[in-house]
């Protein structure tokens, strides 16, 4: 017998399954410990972020804020009293115009017509007048000639040489002579009387032609086109397809800003304080003002009182319509108070020692850094920062007390 067969390997059946089970309790038991360090580790502490912004000392005489729009206290919209087919458009959006200069024309061929015949009737008139007064100058030469034959007759007669009625020929003449000549008078007056009433009648219908041309009543800015060529043009706009306002007109010179003060801070306001305006459109910027005029009576539904708050030196860049934000100071700040600094929140401050810091958020904002900064002035709800490690738009932790350099954090959901 061969001795291969001894050989063999004697294999357990029930070894297999248990190696097996081993390996999955060793797997399960892997997980659970990582997921058990995962939930155990220390998570980074949540905090608050606040914003660097630029800001200016003269945020430190701050009273009250208020919000409003720029308004240009001279607007006008421009229209025609007469109706008519507006036949021609002289400016557009943006033109700079000069009181009394010609904007816009309609039809006028009616008025022109009528004007035409109030003309004929003014040559007509005077020619009736002409024709009284030729009249009265050949009754006042008879009126001459009849008062010296009444004379000499008057003479002759007291001598003895004509009778008494050549004298009561000469009498009526001079009689007839003198009724002529009134009656010259009142033909003449009322030939001057005709021309008057023709004259007048002429100037309204100048007038009426007047009415077709549409000028521009100050100097200003067109801000808006309301119609165009070929619209029909109606003083009140009543009729289906007519335009009103030809034009939206606007002295940009009177461009004041209003803002609506609480009620409850009306005190704080008075005529003559300064203010400082920002303007949405024009970020950065600060113009120095001051308050024109207080509206005396309140907005029931808001509780609001209107100011109207006068630029110092208008920008050209300042357009009507505008948002605005007014800032009402207790005194007017200097050239140097109203240039830009960083400020933050106090509450992103920290004293270390004789130290200010800050604790700026890094990394997208995972861990932080410890910036050293020089305290200033206050400003309002901010406080001037000095730190060459610092810019507008970085982002602080809120309350650095807790937290050290390079500490990993977790930025707070508002």
């Amino acid at each position: 017998m061969s001795d291969t067969g001894l050989l063999k390997i004697q294999r357990d059946p029930h070894q297999a399954p248990r190696r097996r089970r081993l390996w999955r309790w060793g797997i399960a038991g892997g997980v659970l410990l990582l997921l058990a360090g995962l939930l155990l580790r220390p998570r980074p502490p949540e905090v608050q972020l606040v914003s660097v912004v630029s800001s200016t000392p003269s945020q430190q005489y701050l009273q009250l804020t208020a919000s409003g729009f720029v308004v240009a206290q001279r607007r006008a919209a421009v229209a025609s009293k007469a109706s008519g087919r507006l036949l021609e458009l002289r400016v557009r959006e943006g033109s700079r115009v000069k009181a009394g200069e010609l904007l816009a024309r309609l039809d006028a061929s009616d008025v022109q017509a009528q004007a035409a015949v109030a003309q004929a009737a003014v040559g007509q008139a005077q020619a009736v007048l002409a024709q009284g007064q030729a009249l009265l100058r050949q009754s006042q030469v008879e009126l001459a000639n009849a008062e010296a034959e009444f004379a000499r007759t008057q003479q002759l007669k007291a001598q003895g040489f004509v009778s008494a009625q050549a004298q009561d020929a000469a009498q009526r003449r001079l009689d007839a002579a003198r009724a002529a000549v009134a009656a010259a008078q009142a033909s003449a007056a009322q030939g001057q009387s005709g021309v008057t009433q023709a004259r007048a009648q002429l100037a309204v219908q100048q007038v009426n032609q007047g009415f077709t041309e549409i000028r521009a009543p100050f100097d200003g800015v067109v801000l808006a086109k309301n119609a165009n060529v070929g619209d029909l043009i109606t003083p009140f706009s009543n009729a289906a397809g007519s335009q009103g306002a030809v034009l939206t007109l606007a002295d940009l010179s009177t461009l004041e800003v209003e803002a609506d003060v609480s009620e409850g801070s009306l005190a704080k306001v008075q005529l003559g304080q300064p203010v400082e305006i920002q303007l949405d459109a024009l970020p950065g910027q600060r113009f120095r003002g001051q308050v024109a005029s207080i509206v005396p009576t309140v907005d029931r539904a808001k509780a609001t009182v209107m100011t109207k708050l006068r630029f110092e030196q208008l920008d050209p860049r300042v357009l009507p319509e505008m948002s605005a934000k007014a800032i009402f100071l207790s005194q007017r700040p200097n050239d140097e108070e109203m240039k830009p600094v960083l400020a933050v929140p106090a509450k992103a401050l920290d004293a270390e020692g004789a130290v200010w810091k800050v604790l700026k958020a890094e990394g997208g904002g995972q861990t932080v850094q410890r910036v050293a900064v020089k305290k200033g002035r206050n400003l309002g709800e901010l406080v001037e920062l000095q730190g060459k490690d610092l810019a507008s738009g970085d982002r602080l932790v809120a309350n650095p007390k807790v937290l050290h350099d390079g500490q990993a954090i977790a930025v707070a959901e508002k």
